[in-house]
C-alpha cells in the first residue's frame, strides 16, 4: 500500500520524505488554505518536495468549470492528479479530463454506487472517506472492502485511495482491506512507528552494548 501525506505543510512533508516513506500527497483547499500561500506557488512547492501523485482539487461546482480548472492544474506539474468531487458535474468532468489523458482522483466517496461510477468514468483514484462514516455510525472500513471487490470483480483499473485515517489502526485495517494507497495526517504517520516494546527492546540492547564494550577496565 502507498503511503500519502494528507497535508498542505511543507515541514510535515520534508520531514515525512527524510524518512524514505512517503509516496504522494493529497491536498484540498482547506489544506491550502490554512498555509496561507498563492495556491499554484503551494503546489509547486509540494511538487518540488515529493515525487509522486499530488492531488490538488478543483472548487468549481459545475463541470464546465472543473474541465476547466482541471486543465489549468495538471499544468502545474507532470505529477499533479486532479481532484474532483463526486457529484454529478464532478463525474461528467472526470470523464472529460480522462478522455483528454488527465489523470482525476474523485473524492468525497461514501458508497460502493458512487466508487463504481468514478470507476466507469474513468476515474485514477477513488477517495471513499473512512473516518467521516465512522462518525456518523458506520463502518467507514465496510466501504474499502467492498470497493476492492468491486474492482477486483471487473478489473478497473482505479486505485483505492483510503481517506479520511485517523488512527493507525485505520492504515493497517485499510492494507488488510486491500486499498492501494492510504492517505493519513502527520501525526497518524508518525504514531506508526510506535510500540513500547520496540522502545523497551532498544533500551536494553545499549544497556548490554555499554556493560559489555564500553566499561573501563580496572587495572590489576
Amino acid at each position: 500500500m502507498e503511503f500519502f501525506l494528507d497535508t498542505a505543510n511543507l515541514d510535515e512533508l520534508r520531514k515525512g520524505v527524510s524518512w524514505g516513506i512517503v509516496d504522494g500527497v493529497t491536498t484540498n483547499p482547506t489544506l491550502i488554505a490554512k498555509e496561507g500561500k498563492p495556491f499554484e506557488e503551494h503546489i509547486r512547492e509540494i511538487c518540488e518536495i515529493v515525487d509522486g501523485d499530488i492531488s490538488a482539487e478543483v472548487v468549481a461546482t459545475d463541470s464546465a468549470g472543473m474541465i476547466s480548472q482541471g486543465k489549468e492544474l495538471a499544468k502545474i506539474h507532470k505529477n499533479v492528479v486532479v481532484k474532483c468531487p463526486l457529484t454529478r458535474d464532478g463525474i461528467m468532468a472526470t470523464s472529460a479530463l480522462s478522455k483528454e489523458g488527465i489523470r482525476v482522483n474523485v473524492t468525497l466517496c461514501f458508497s460502493p454506487g458512487q466508487a463504481l461510477l468514478a470507476a466507469k468514468a474513468g476515474a485514477y483514484i477513488v477517495s471513499p472517506f473512512v473516518g467521516r462514516l465512522d462518525d456518523i455510525g458506520y463502518t467507514g472500513m465496510e466501504l474499502i472492502r467492498s470497493i476492492v471487490q468491486i474492482y477486483k470483480n471487473y478489473g478497473y483499473k482505479t486505485k483505492v485511495l483510503a481517506a479520511s485515517l485517523r488512527s493507525p489502526t485505520h492504515v493497517i485495517d485499510s492494507a488488510l482491506a486491500g486499498a492501494d494507497i492510504g492517505t493519513m495526517p502527520f501525526k497518524v504517520l508518525d504514531m506508526l512507528f510506535n510500540h513500547p516494546l520496540t522502545d523497551k527492546g532498544l533500551d536494553q540492547f545499549l544497556k548490554d552494548w555499554a556493560k559489555v564494550f564500553q566499561e573501563t577496565p580496572v587495572a590489576g
